[in-house]
C-alpha cells in the first residue's frame, strides 16, 4: 500500500540515485541505507530497509533492526575499536540527538527524559520514588498491564499495598470500572498504553482526566506503542511513562526512556544515587586541588536525567537509535498507521472464518491483534515453521504483529500457512 502522502520511490529515484553516486564506496556498505536517514527514499512497504529472512510478522515481540541502524552501531564499533579515535563519532552527541528525538515524538521537553535499561525499571523508580513500598497506598492497575509489572504490584501487596486489578471485558478493559476503582487516596493508576496481550488501548487522556480529578497519578507503560501509534503526552496529561527500544523503536536491548512530567518531579524521592546525576565534584583531597574542610563537594542535576540515571548507558543501542529514531521521524507514525491497518483489518475478518476466536477489538488502531485458539503452540508451530512464517505463539493464543516492511503477500503466506 503506497501512502500519498509519502513520496513514491519511482518519483525520487533520479534524484536517489544522484546522491548515491556522489557518495564514496566503504567497505562493506552497499546498499542505499548507506544514505542519511534525511536523504532515504521513502515508500512503504519498506523492505529494502531490512534484511529479513523468511516472513517477519512478529514486531510486537522484537522489531527487526534496520540496515541503517546496523550502520550507525558500526560506527560505535569502529570507535571502540580504536580507542575512541574513530573520525566523525561523538558519543555525547548520539546521546543528545536520541533524546532531542524521541522528546519531539512524544511533545515532551528533553530535560523531562531520563535514559534507563528497561521498561520495567523505569516503572520500578517511578513506585519507589512514590514511596510506595510498603505504604499501603492505593495502586489501581488492569489485567492486561504487563506480566512483569502485575508480579510487582502482587509482591508490594504481600507487603500491605492496597491493590486492586480491573479484569478484562468485551476484550477491553471497562473506563467506568476504572473510575469507580480510582477511590480518593489511590495513589497511582499504573496501565499500557497498548496492551501485550492483544492490543488494547486506553485512552489514555480521559484515564489521566478521571485520576488527576481524585488526586492520582497515572503511569504508562508505552513498549508497544512508541513509535506504533501517535502519542502526545502533553495532550494526554501523562504524568509518567516508560519504554525500552527493541520494539517499535527499532533500537536494541539495554537503552529505553523514562519520562516524568516536569511538575510531578518534586513528588519523586530519589532513590538511586550515580556519577550521571552529578552536576559538579569538586575533590578537596589529592595535590594542587583547593584545600576545603570536607574529602569533597557535590551538586545534583535537577532535571529528570539528574533524578533517575545511575551508570553507564547501552551506547551501541543509543548508536542505532539515532538512525532508527529519524527514520520514524521521516516515515511519519500516522503513515505508519495508515499502512498497517488493512492489514490489521483483514486478520480481524478473515482468522474468526478458520476457527480463531478473536482477543483483540473490532476497530483497533494498534499494531497487535490477538486470536484464542485451543493448544496453538503445539499445533500450529510446526505449520508456520514450515512456511517460514514468525508470529507469537502461546499455549491457547497467538498475536500477530505487522509493521511498515509487510504487505498483503505476507498476510497471504500466513493465512495459507494456519489454513
Amino acid at each position: 500500500m503506497n501512502d500519498p502522502a509519502i513520496p513514491n520511490h519511482r518519483t525520487s529515484r533520479r534524484a536517489f540515485l544522484g546522491k548515491l553516486s556522489a557518495i564514496p564506496a566503504a567497505a562493506g556498505l552497499s546498499s542505499w541505507m548507506d544514505l542519511p536517514v534525511g536523504d532515504v527514499p521513502i515508500s512503504l512497504p519498506m523492505k529494502d530497509a531490512f534484511d529479513i529472512k523468511g516472513t517477519f510478522l512478529n514486531s510486537a515481540y522484537t522489531h527487526p533492526m534496520s540496515k541503517g541502524s546496523r550502520h550507525s552501531i558500526q560506527r560505535f564499533l569502529d570507535e571502540r575499536m580504536q580507542n575512541g579515535k574513530a573520525p566523525g563519532y561523538d558519543m555525547a552527541a548520539d546521546r543528545k540527538t536520541c533524546m532531542d528525538q524521541f522528546a519531539k515524538m512524544m511533545n515532551v521537553d528533553a530535560d523531562e527524559l531520563a535514559w534507563i535499561p528497561s521498561t520495567l525499571v523505569g516503572e520500578n523508580h517511578i513506585v519507589n520514588s512514590l514511596r510506595i513500598p510498603g505504604s499501603g497506598a492505593r495502586v489501581v492497575t488492569d489485567a492486561y498491564h504487563f506480566e512483569g509489572s502485575l508480579f510487582l504490584y502482587g509482591e508490594l501487596a504481600k507487603q500491605g499495598l492496597d491493590l486492586t486489578i480491573i479484569r478484562p471485558k468485551n476484550m477491553g478493559i471497562d473506563l467506568d470500572e476504572m473510575d469507580a476503582a480510582i477511590t480518593p487516596g489511590t495513589k497511582l493508576v499504573a496501565v499500557c498504553s497498548v496492551s501485550s496481550i492483544n492490543g488494547f488501548q486506553h485512552d489514555l487522556k480521559e484515564l489521566c482526566r478521571i485520576a488527576h480529578a481524585k488526586g492520582a497519578l497515572v503511569y504508562a507503560d508505552i513498549i508497544q506503542g512508541a513509535g506504533a501509534v501517535p502519542m502526545d503526552f502533553r495532550e494526554i496529561g501523562l504524568d509518567f511513562a516508560a519504554c525500552a527500544t527493541y520494539k517499535w523503536l527499532m533500537g536494541d536491548f539495554g537503552a529505553g526512556f523514562l519520562y516524568v512530567r516536569k511538575d510531578r518531579l518534586p513528588l519523586l524521592k530519589r532513590n538511586q544515587y550515580g556519577y550521571r546525576q552529578i552536576k559538579a565534584f569538586n575533590s578537596h583531597l589529592f595535590p594542587f586541588e583547593t584545600p576545603g574542610t570536607s574529602i569533597f563537594d557535590s551538586t545534583t542535576k535537577e532535571d529528570t536525567g539528574g533524578h533517575f540515571e545511575v551508570g553507564t548507558l547501552g551506547n551501541e543501542c543509543v548508536a542505532g537509535l539515532t538512525y532508527s529514531l529519524g527514520l520514524l521521524e521521516r516515515i511519519g507514525i500516522s503513515n505508519i498507521q495508515r499502512h498497517r491497518q488493512p492489514m490489521v483489518d483483514r486478520l480481524q475478518e478473515e482468522l474468526p472464518k478458520m476457527g480463531f476466536v478473536a482477543m483483540t477489538p473490532k476497530g483497533s488502531t494498534s499494531p497487535i491483534v490477538s486470536f484464542a485458539f485451543r493448544d496453538a503452540e503445539k499445533q500450529l508451530a510446526p505449520k508456520i515453521e514450515k512456511a517460514g512464517v514468525n508470529i507469537q505463539l502461546y499455549e491457547h493464543r497467538i498475536r500477530i504483529s505487522p509493521s511498515f516492511f509487510n504487505d498483503m503477500n505476507d498476510l497471504d503466506k500466513l493465512l495459507r500457512a494456519l489454513y
